[in-house]
């Protein structure tokens, strides 16, 4: 007989999800927020740092063509707005990034955004396949070293990761081009010649090598560590007393709950390599990002260096951001809670 009570089974049913739900939601609420602090506090540590340091563009130009006239100088400052108070020329830059506007280089007094805007695909380009090679070389040897540990080839990979992570980018790369012009009678720099798909991989593989070897170093040393920490785990023993084969515990049991804090390594660098390939692009002769950075900075071209900065951080924190919610993917025992 019916009681009088609602049925409530199909409500309780969906509960967990919809709490999960939630719960996803307040968590992306949050760490959104989170990031818009973070892009705040560094926005106004970089544009305060850029106007405390001494000397500005108008300090460079006239002291490098020997003028001292300061009615010119001040009249310079007056029209870059640099007379105007620290509080006041950020809210106008804030506001002008707000609406897309990024302003103009004082150096070649083009918008900022023309000036930029070339620049991100090669540095993207670059640091892509330095980041994949990183991975396609670090993570394997890493697995191959742990579960060959102690043996000869693990001491090979063994040192050859301290030499990955002892050997500075820039030298190796001098010495790649040192060795081409040697073997081969050229040197793989990039152009603005136009060719072909295959000609623009061999020219961004070279230095995306140089810098890749040093993080798959990194990578592999990681990866031997973490599958050596799974691999001496209680359920490792048991899925081998199950009789699985070696492939699928190496790989299917350890691998996968080792690879957590490979994941945020691998992100440390793609945000790293975005903005810190300053040394190979200038010995590469590569007009990325980097390296266009550091040209602003020594001219003080300020809607420049803020710009780009802020493109950095906004990569290095979408990429954190990343990295956490693909820790769920990775590791289903992982909930955020609200």
């Amino acid at each position: 007989a019916d009681s009088g009570r609602p049925n409530l089974g199909r409500f309780c049913a969906l509960s967990p999800a919809r709490d999960w739900e939630a719960m996803v939601g307040s968590y992306l609420i949050r760490r959104f927020f989170l990031m818009l602090l973070t892009l705040f506090g560094i926005s106004v540590l970089v544009f305060t740092m850029l106007r405390v340091v001494p000397g500005n563009i108008a300090d460079i130009l006239f002291d490098a063509a020997g003028m001292i006239d300061t009615a010119e100088k001040a009249k310079l400052e007056k029209e870059l707005g640099l007379d105007q108070p620290i509080a006041v020329q950020y809210v106008q830059w804030i506001g002008g990034l707000a609406r897309g506007d990024l302003g103009y280089s004082y150096v070649s007094e083009k918008p900022a955004i023309d000036e930029i805007l070339p620049r991100i695909p090669i540095t993207a380009k670059l640091a892509g396949l330095a980041l994949m090679f990183a991975i396609v070389f670090g993570v394997p040897l890493g697995v191959i070293s742990a579960v060959k540990q102690n043996s000869g080839l693990d001491y090979v990979l063994r040192v050859i990761s301290l030499s990955g992570l002892s050997m500075p980018s820039f030298w190796l790369g001098l010495l790649i081009l040192m060795a081409f012009v040697k073997f081969f009678g050229t040197i793989p720099i990039y152009n603005n010649a136009p060719g072909g798909f295959w000609n623009a991989l061999w020219l961004y593989s070279v230095p995306a090598a140089a810098v890749g070897f040093r993080s798959s170093a990194l990578v592999m040393r990681l990866t031997r560590s973490s599958m050596l920490e799974v691999l001496r785990q209680d359920y490792i023993r048991t899925a081998r007393a199950k009789g699985a084969s070696e492939q699928s515990v190496n790989y299917h049991h350890a691998l996968r709950n080792a690879v957590l804090p490979v994941v945020t390594v691998i992100g440390i660098e793609a945000a790293f390599l975005m903005g810190g390939l300053i040394v190979t692009e200038t010995v590469f002769n590569i007009p990325g990002v980097a390296r266009f950075l550091v040209e602003a900075i020594r001219w003080r071209d300020y809607p420049i260096v803020q710009n780009l900065v802020m493109f950095i951080a906004v990569v290095a924190v979408s990429i954190n951001f990343l990295v956490d919610l693909l820790y769920a993917v990775l590791d289903p025992r992982i909930k955020y809670s609200g």
